[in-house]
């Protein structure tokens, strides 16, 4: 099944000139058994020379095989074989035996595994044939059978034709050798098998093997979604990456500026599992406009899965940007690796003043009652010619009072600002400054109609 998602997101569609954005990358990956049914038949040996550690070792390997195919059908150990296909037990000695048919149950299959004894000898090819009498010609499953023994054929028909038979019928056939006490034919093993020997047959003389030995075949039937992650992201030369979370699946790190990679060991290996890494970029271009965030992104694993992820667009507005002052020029000095104190000389400063402040009052005469007021202040600076230039106009609405009678009304601190790089006065810093402010005012509220116009209140 492979990957199974991909997916690329960022937090906003838009965002300033200087802005972030935090990126979130998203894969999902399956076994391949999922969307592939498959029916698997266990053939396992009871001779006698199990008795014992052996076959205790065996039950266990087995149970655990079980548990891991039951998990990778269904993404959940849930007692039930899931996505359509299904398992079985054959054992075998002097003859073999079908313990189950092919079935879903997860305690059926382990009651059958529990309930095994040794005693007689080694029959093969008898084993093989019970394994090919379960699975149904007619069915699109796929068809494996998991072959265990620890011991070399001493009983029924030789067992290399009987496996030939069963691989030209398109069943897959893995092989798990013990090296008991009446040895093992290593050869016989791989020639039963399907090629390649490698990744078909284990062999081992150690007992506590064996359960490692059943899992990492489970999980090599159940084909892993993805081994041997790499993601490599490029952003475009208008963003940079400023920093990466720590994955919670394999490891990130920032190449460069524009360049990050993501590993990740496997993933979907037993059960449909998902990653997600997320990054921060930071835009540091100057045009504004519709931006994709990404240069490129490039994907690769050991299965071969073909990945490709969205390209998210971000909406970039650049303002118009004003840097009023220059940063003052640095002083540079050096504290040296021993010294505890350094006396430094910053030299002269001067006092720089951004401008003046010109808040203003007026008073309004004789406003009658029920009346609002407009009101208007216009300033500007006179030079040494008598020349006016503008600097600013506040225009306020006085609210109607409830007084009697008319009465004046006082408007206070009605702010103007007057930068000093503005000064028309001819002076230095601080110099005087000469101003000329004037004043429009008059009722908003009239009784009076023109003509036959209706006014609206």
């Amino acid at each position: 099944m492979g990957i199974t998602n991909s997916n690329k997101v960022i937090n906003q569609d838009r965002i300033d000139c200087d802005g972030s954005l935090r990126v979130t990358l998203a894969i999902t990956a399956a076994p391949d058994i999922i969307s592939n049914p498959t029916d698997i038949v266990l053939v396992l040996d009871r001779s006698g020379s199990m008795a014992g550690a052996p076959l205790s070792a065996m039950k266990i390997g087995a149970k655990t095989f079980i548990d891991i195919i039951d998990e990778a059908t269904d993404s959940s150990k849930d007692g039930q074989i899931g996505s359509g296909s299904r398992m079985g037990v054959v054992s075998f000695s002097s003859t073999a035996v079908a313990d189950t048919q092919l079935i879903t149950s997860v305690d059926a299959l382990k009651n059958a595994v529990d309930g095994l004894s040794a005693g007689g000898s080694t029959n093969h090819a008898d084993a093989f044939t019970k394994a090919m009498e379960l699975f149904e010609p007619a069915s699109s499953n796929a068809k494996v059978i998991v072959l265990f023994t620890d011991g070399n054929t001493t009983a029924g028909a030789p067992p290399a034709p009987v496996a030939a038979a069963a691989r030209a019928q398109g069943i897959t056939i893995y092989c798990i050798g013990l090296i008991g006490s009446d040895g093992l034919d290593i050869d016989a093993l791989n020639n039963w098998a399907t090629d390649p020997d490698t990744s078909h047959v284990a062999v081992t003389p150690d007992l506590a093997d064996l359960e490692e030995l059943f899992a990492e075949l489970a999980a090599n039937i159940s084909k892993a979604g993805a081994t041997n992650i790499q993601i490599k992201e490029m952003v475009t030369p208008d963003f940079v990456i400023t920093s990466i979370l720590p994955p919670a699946k394999g490891m990130a790190e920032q190449l460069d500026d524009h360049t990050l990679r993501w590993k990740i060991q496997e993933l979907g290996v037993t059960l449909s599992e998902s990653a997600v890494l997320e990054f921060f970029v930071r835009h540091v271009g100057q045009e504004p406009g519709i931006k994709l965030v990404n240069e490129s992104i490039t994907y690769s694993d050991n299965e071969g899965n073909v990945v490709t992820f969205p390209e998210p667009k971000v909406e970039v507005d650049c303002d118009v940007v004003v840097h009023p002052e220059e940063c003052p020029v640095p002083i540079q000095f050096t504290v040296e690796g021993c010294e505890d104190s350094l006396l430094v000389d910053l030299g002269d400063t001067y006092l720089e003043s951004q401008g003046r402040i010109i808040q203003v009052d007026a008073t309004v005469k004789q406003v009658c009652p029920h009346t609002r007021v407009a009101l208007a202040v216009i300033l500007t600076e006179v030079d040494t010619d008598g020349m006016e230039y503008q600097r600013g106009m506040k225009a306020v609405t006085l609210p109607a009072h409830d007084f009697p009678g008319c009465r004046d009304i006082q408007v206070k601190c009605i702010k103007f600002v007057v930068p000093e790089d503005l000064s028309v006065s001819g002076g230095s810093l601080c110099s005087p400054r000469n101003f000329k402010a004037r004043l429009i005012a008059h009722s908003i509220d009239t009784d009076y109609r023109c003509c036959e116009a209706v006014i609206s209140p």
